[in-house]
């Protein structure tokens, strides 16, 4: 039953992620299309590059009677305002073909971002409710040194006595308040130790281990209750 349940998750899981990647695939294909659709009704509904040419053309046609000097030079002179115009408007349409381009890019660019930070905040999300996923946590007193998922850190003494007592106590599924913790360390009665301490020493462990999130998500407060490993207890060994 255990192994079906993690099947059908594991199957759930996969599908969400296949729906999620084909959603994104659309979203971005949409976005391509809408500018590729807004540019071809933008190209199609700018003047004609040949319009004032054509325009000028006619004049020469339909007057042919203007000979003087200065009609002459009028009309040469509205022939080169067409070229010009012509050519103004052809920068016009690369200039707008690259801005599309560029607005492109730009949308794409912000879904993807998008996208991964959806992804990253419900990877933290998971994080922050199920704690670190731990696959070995191995403590070496006399190295004093604690290898975390092949990663190591460097403890002082009395971190490593902190994480000992914390890492036996979850072998044994207990929780340890602040004062049952500086009892084991200090071998006294948990009755005459003081709740302070204990809490100081988690503080320190958490210090030394460096990364908060990390620290805070391995070393776990329960409300009234104490302090755990968030980790399953077959994953620690001592040495």
């Amino acid at each position: 039953m255990k192994e079906r349940t993690v099947q059908v998750s594991t199957s759930s899981a996969t599908e969400s992620r296949e729906i999620g990647n084909r959603i994104v695939v659309a979203g971005i294909a949409a976005i391509v299309l809408i500018l590729a659709i807004a540019a071809v009704l933008l190209f199609i509904n700018l003047p004609d590059a040949n319009a004032f040419n054509m325009r000028v053309e006619r004049l020469f046609v339909e007057n042919d009677n203007l000979t003087s000097n200065a009609e002459i030079k009028l009309l040469e002179i509205l022939a080169g305002s067409g070229t010009a115009f012509s050519d103004t408007l052809a920068s016009y349409r690369f200039v707008i073909f690259v801005l599309l381009i560029f607005a492109t890019a730009l949308l794409v660019a912000a879904v993807a971002f998008l996208v991964m930070l959806i992804a990253l905040n419900r990877r933290m999300g998971r994080i922050e409710r199920q704690g670190i996923e731990v696959n070995s946590l191995t403590i070496s007193r006399d190295e004093k040194a604690v290898y975390l998922n092949d990663f190591e850190f460097k403890l002082t003494d009395a971190a490593i006595e902190t994480l000992s007592v914390l890492a036996e106590a979850r072998m044994d599924d207990e929780v340890l308040t602040g004062a049952e913790i500086e009892a084991v360390i200090s071998g006294r009665n948990a009755v005459d130790c003081d709740e302070a301490a204990g809490a100081t020493r988690i503080k320190r462990l958490r210090d030394t281990l460096g990364n908060q999130m990390m620290s805070e998500l391995l070393v776990k407060n329960i409300a009234r209750k104490g302090y755990i490993l968030a980790i399953d207890k077959d994953v620690i060994k001592m040495i």
